[in-house]
């Protein structure tokens, strides 16, 4: 099985570099066909882990000395997650294709770029790399090549606005990255040791100046108070890289290695619980009011990304007061957001791509022009709002459930589930505001004058939109 994972995880890493000397031509459609081998891999790992009754297990295999560097750990969580990541970086690779073409009536491109390529198969294997790891020094190297090929795709148009941005995202979390090369040192100090298995054996006291560290990075890398305002200007990037860097797969990384350590841990201080908790409210709280202002739509997804990240941060918070509940909707909703949030960004994609413009109050009557994106438009919302049956509703009636039973006797845990609960419904009301102002009625003259969109864009619109219908009771099932 371990060849397997190192499949999944080299493929694209080889792949990219053989981007950077194939012709031209070849680039798409192999970039796409090393995904997709990736992909099989790794979901080929996902299918023996069940038939085997999800039992985890930890395989070494890069050791200097005693000190094993990197390792592999296979389990409900890796594989889920891992899975998630992978395929819908294929479905991006394959929207790309077409969107990255002269017909794109936002920014139309002429020639194939292999720096794009080359850049999000490093992220995809890199992701890939992070989720299998069972070591801090693996989580850390993997952490740092993300946040290298962000700072390449967000600055991808090359001009003043782009190149600006990239420089603020790789500035604001490399900054807090030092959080996570401060908590791995100290871990390593502590122990004699990278693994992560060993967190369980430490003191109480070690424990909150490791997990101290380890929040700083994930607030940076998942755009959290006080680390949250490179994200919205990071949406100068083609929106395909939104999609995947900005809602299914970077940010993600920051709540990833914030849950594999409270898994390896065992029992941590209440101290990071209430930090992380109060911290996830005020982030949920700044996001909602940060929708009101947003006239451009990806902008608006970006307040809507930081607010859902946030969820996921109190509910692993919560878990630290002992629900297992609150733990698995977290994990869930790292899986359905993914996918929730992806159609949306490649909604705003295929609007940008079609109009030549994604500012909202220019869009109107989408779904008698484009049906197919006005239905995704809706699902998209429905989804990532929580509304049943979409995926997001499992995963937000997970945390809520968990976040009353882990605050079941504390009245400042309860108040802060309340307001999460209050910040579903706020971010419902707005969306379905922003839906019924674009998607029905009358065209106005950007719609009325859009394109048709690329076949392989309806395909993987309608194939998110299919999974948001689904992933959230196979994520349930599968975490138990």
């Amino acid at each position: 099985m371990v060849i397997f994972v190192l499949a999944g995880i080299f493929l694209p890493l080889l792949g990219s570099l053989l981007t950077l000397i194939m012709p031209l031509s070849w680039v798409k459609r192999f970039s796409q066909l090393i995904t997709l081998l990736a992909l099989l891999c790794t979901a080929y790992v996902q299918t023996g882990l069940a038939g085997s009754g999800k039992i985890s297990h930890t395989i070494d295999l890069l050791s200097l000395g005693n000190v094993v560097v990197y390792g592999v750990i296979v389990d409900k969580i890796s594989t889920l997650i891992s899975s998630a990541f992978i395929f819908i970086g294929f479905l991006i690779l394959v929207y790309s294709g077409a969107y990255l073409s002269s017909q794109n009536r936002e920014h139309p491109e002429h020639d194939v770029k292999r720096r794009y390529y080359f850049f999000l198969l490093v992220f995809i294997g890199s992701m890939a790399g992070l989720v299998f790891s069972s070591t801090l020094m693996g989580l850390l190297v993997f952490f740092e090549l993300t946040g290298i090929c962000s700072w390449g795709l967000i600055g991808y148009y090359d001009n003043p606005t782009a190149r600006k941005a990239a420089l603020k995202a790789i500035i604001i979390t490399e900054l807090a990255s030092i959080g996570l090369y401060a908590a791995t040192a100290y871990f390593y100090a502590e122990t004699g040791t990278l693994q992560l298995s060993a967190l369980a054996a430490i003191s109480a006291n070690a424990k909150v100046y490791i997990f101290l560290g380890i929040l700083i990075a994930a607030w940076g890398k998942s755009a959290q108070l006080p680390f949250h305002f490179w994200l919205p200007d990071a949406m100068v990037a083609p929106t395909p890289i939104s999609a995947y860097l900005h809602a299914a797969s970077m940010v993600n990384a920051g709540v990833y290695i914030f849950a594999r350590a409270l898994l390896s841990a065992g029992n941590v201080s209440p101290i990071i619980g209430v930090i992380g908790s109060v911290l996830a409210v005020l982030t949920m709280i700044y996001g909602f009011t940060m929708y009101f202002p947003q006239k451009d739509f990806k902008r608006l997804l970006a307040y809507s990304t930081i607010t859902q990240l946030s969820y996921i941060f109190l509910a692993l918070s919560l878990s630290i007061f002992g629900s297992a509940t609150a733990f698995n909707g977290a994990i869930a909703h790292i899986f359905n957001h993914a996918f929730g949030k992806s159609l949306f960004f490649l909604v705003a994609g295929a609007l940008d791509y079609a109009t030549g413009t994604r500012m909202l109050p220019s869009l109107k009557g989408i779904l008698r022009k484009m049906p197919v994106v006005g239905v995704c438009f809706a699902v998209a919302a429905l989804a990532v709002t929580g509304v049943p049956p979409f995926n997001g509703f499992y995963s937000k009636f997970s945390i809520f459930t968990g976040g009353f039973e882990a605050a079941r006797g504390n009245p400042l845990l309860q108040v802060l589930v309340i307001i999460a609960i209050l910040e579903t419904v706020g971010s419902f009301a707005w969306l379905f505001w922003c839906f019924s102002a674009a998607v029905p009625g009358n065209p106005s003259e950007e719609v009325a004058s859009a394109s048709d969109i690329a076949p392989s864009m309806k395909f993987v619109l309608i194939t998110l939109a299919s999974l948001t219908l689904i992933s959230g009771y196979f994520a349930m099932l599968w975490l138990g």
